[in-house]
């Protein structure tokens, strides 16, 4: 069943990698949960892998800073009955976590001005509606 973790186009994690802790989950599960062991524990050592740069790896254990535990990245997964769905679920959050945390960062917003109308159009707007406002107040004789 182990398999590796697509992460995108370019990285996979081999499934040697991964390293897998199965208990018993407190979720739902009747009777049986009591007996089997569904909740999944999937922990990569990041900063021991080969798969990433160094600069890669800089910017996910910035990224990751608090969920990494000596370099090692823990995902836990419990809400299903089935231990198969809960390994689907930690493999896909895995994936999910390490693409976020090596994504470039986003381009920075380059500042700009309101164009003349849009301020003309905006100023003219609250003008109508406080002039509806206005003639919303009674008369004061």
């Amino acid at each position: 069943m182990t398999e590796d973790v697509r992460v995108n186009d370019r990285l996979t994690i081999p499934a040697a990698e991964l390293a897998w802790r199965f208990s018993r989950s407190s979720g739902p599960g009747g009777q049986g949960v009591n007996t089997t062991d569904s909740r999944v524990e999937l922990s990569w050592d990041l900063l021991a892998s080969d798969l990433l740069s160094p600069a890669l790896k800089q910017r996910a254990a910035e990224r990751l800073g608090s969920r990494l535990v000596d370099g090692v990245l823990t995902i836990t997964a419990s809400e299903h009955r089935s231990q198969l769905r809960n390994r689907e679920a930690a493999q896909a959050r895995l994936a999910m976590r390490v693409g976020e945390a090596i994504a470039p960062p986003p381009r920075q917003r380059r500042a700009t001005k309101p164009t003349r109308g849009s301020v003309e159009r905006r100023i003219g707007e609250k003008k109508r509606r406080s002039q509806i406002k206005r003639n919303r107040r009674g008369t004061e004789d």
